[in-house]
């Protein structure tokens, strides 16, 4: 792990100062969850609906996984482990989608931060926290069992069980630290995600007309 770890970036590239500025203008919303709580399809909805542009950090990586590239080699090797891509790639990810964007009301970030670092490197970085952080909040067996029939019907390598049990347990452990640092910020919004589909759309929109 270590070695393919050290040819990929740990920390993001800096941004300059008219970056930031414009990033700041923007509201960012981090919405996070285990794979298969719901949140990609959630996303998709309110960026509709408010017209913010939907980031899907799992979509960003398995798009770099299946480059041709020894960057895209590493990423799909860590993915398939049910591992956790280097910070400094997801933090260029991020920046680089948002600040492509800039005809944008907003941006939902959907699958960030995947661990602490990320949330401090973001803030380093971009010089501002998220306005709000959407957890969605489901049991992990339904999350397995919402999985595996995706994993069926899009044939995903990374949707089999063993990686999902595993990709569920790095998450849990990383997810703690995140969650009591955004706690501390007062940014958490958690919702109940085994809810039906329209009931989740519902709280999520009034926890984005909160903000207004």
């Amino acid at each position: 792990m270590g070695r393919c770890h050290s040819k990929l970036p740990q920390v993001g590239k800096p941004l300059r100062p008219q970056q930031k500025d414009l990033l700041k203008s923007y509201r960012i919303i981090f919405v996070m969850g285990g794979p298969g709580c719901g949140k990609g399809t959630q996303c998709e909805n309110m960026a509709a609906k408010y017209g913010f542009c939907h980031v899907g950090l799992g979509e960003l990586l398995r798009e770099e996984a299946n480059q041709a590239t020894v960057r895209g080699q590493l990423i799909r090797d860590i993915m398939l482990k049910g591992l956790l891509v280097p910070t400094g790639v997801i933090l260029d990810m991020v920046s680089d989608n948002m600040l492509s964007r800039p005809e944008s009301k907003g941006f939902l970030i959907d699958g960030f931060p995947r661990e602490l670092s990320q949330a401090k490197e973001f803030e380093r970085i971009v010089g501002r926290s998220p306005n709000i952080v959407i957890v969605f909040d489901c049991s992990t067996e339904t999350m397995i069992h919402r999985v595996l029939l995706r994993g069926q019907e899009e044939h995903r390598e990374d949707d089999a069980e063993d990686i999902v049990r595993q990709r569920l347990e790095t998450h849990y452990t990383l997810c703690e630290p995140i969650l009591a640092f955004y706690q501390q910020k007062n940014l958490l919004r958690n919702i109940l995600a085994e809810d039906a589909a329209e009931n989740i759309f519902a709280k999520c929109c009034s926890v984005i007309d909160s903000l207004q």
